[in-house]
């Protein structure tokens, strides 16, 4: 029987194992599943379990329809029904703001080589380990930054957004919080988001510690507790062991590639990789400090030499088995993202078959996604609870 085959027939047993963990309630620690000693009760509070599950979480807003990381795509994805925003990748200004980007190299989601005041500025750094060339936020004050605007970062792939290149400006972490209260008043229900630590170990070195600054600004908002509707997220898990002292939000440690390091882990000379944090015993020591997980999607379901999918692996339940949720990234639409037995046709930008990976991933019984297409996630998790 085909691997799709195989998954369409395990959608009940993913369902009702899902529709359990709902019941229990969404929130890693709070699950009150059996496993690990959890992270400090100030953490993960029953906030949490107000989200449906799973949980679609709007990729940096809706990324698939508008320029990442402005308040174009974030308002875009409530409209489309996302119960999460990823409002902030968030990195430093020079001056010590925070602001949301996908990288701190701003050359391929600003206009900044458009800025001939600004030629200057353009450089090579090592960012973890890599030579990268452009222009850094750490190199702007946070007015001049405020003088560019955002644009498409993957252009080849989304031509169509395009259309909105120029039309926002870079938010900052601030504006993002107040536009949060703003739109939970005018939409009558809790907005909730997401933000995540970028490259925090290059950033201390530099000065411009993160966790810091991003505990000052929820606590001036009133939003560092435990049923605070701000899931903190990053790949490093000392910035996760950092904000577990600093704040109550609920956190997560975001997982690469199994043979990938946490660049902490490198700076540290710590040899374990992801494959080792997924571990039973790596996820019991991620309880003890996290409530949840987000996983790469070939974590969860390993694909094969030519892209299709293979057998789920054990990472879900060794997770709830812990007690921590799991939230892997990245649903897309097009085909050049899906695995290859998802695709349709040639065309790397047109859409497959993504409802079908959609229910062949929640049927593993995930907490939630990250996906670019909220509008598709939801309508593939109404597909899924009908059954």
């Amino acid at each position: 029987m085909g691997t799709r085959e195989s998954y369409e027939q395990g959608r009940g047993t993913g369902r009702r194992a899902l529709l359990g963990a709902a019941v229990l309630g969404a929130g890693g620690a709070v699950l009150g599943l059996p496993g690990a000693a959890h992270a400090d009760a100030r953490h993960g509070g029953g906030g949490l379990k107000s989200l449906p599950v799973p949980t679609v979480i709007g990729h940096r807003g809706a990324s698939g329809y508008r320029p990442e990381h402005t308040f174009g795509s974030y308002e875009l994805a409530l409209d489309l029904g996302a119960d999460i925003v990823e409002a902030g990748d968030l990195v430093p200004t020079k001056d010590g703001h925070l602001v949301c980007r996908h990288e701190p190299e701003i050359g391929g989601t600003t206009d900044v080589a458009d800025h001939p005041e600004f030629a200057g500025r353009r450089t090579t750094k090592v960012l973890d380990g890599v030579s990268t060339t452009g222009w850094f936020t750490e190199d702007f004050t946070l007015a001049e930054l405020k003088t560019l605007r955002a644009v498409e970062r993957i252009p080849a792939a989304r031509q169509h957004n395009t259309v909105y290149d120029g039309r926002w400006e870079i938010p900052t972490f601030e504006e993002v919080l107040r536009w949060q209260d703003e739109q939970t008043r005018r939409r009558g229900r809790q907005v909730w988001i997401y933000p995540e630590t970028k490259h925090p170990t290059y950033f201390r070195k530099l000065g411009l510690g993160l966790e810091e600054r991003l505990t000052r600004i929820l606590r001036r908002h009133g939003k560092d507790g435990k049923d605070s509707p701000v899931i903190i997220q990053s790949f490093e898990p000392s910035s996760i062991q950092r904000l577990n002292k600093l704040v109550g939000n609920p956190l997560v440690v975001l997982l690469s590639s199994a043979g990938s390091r946490p660049w902490d882990f490198v700076e540290a000379g710590d040899p374990r990789t992801v494959a080792d944090l997924i571990t039973p015993k790596g996820l019991e020591q991620i309880a003890s400090y996290a409530q949840g997980i987000g996983p790469t999607l070939d974590l969860v379901i390993p694909r094969d030499a030519q892209g299709n999918l293979t057998e789920p692996s054990t990472l879900v339940a060794d997770a709830h088995a812990a007690g921590l949720i799991l939230h892997p990234w990245t649903m897309r639409n097009e085909n050049t993202f899906l695995p290859a037995d998802f695709r349709k046709g040639t065309d790397p930008t047109a859409y497959g078959d993504v409802f079908g990976a959609f229910a062949t991933y929640f049927a593993t019984g995930i907490d939630g996604v990250f996906t670019d297409n909220a509008d598709t996630g939801l309508l593939a998790r109404e597909d899924f609870l009908r059954g």
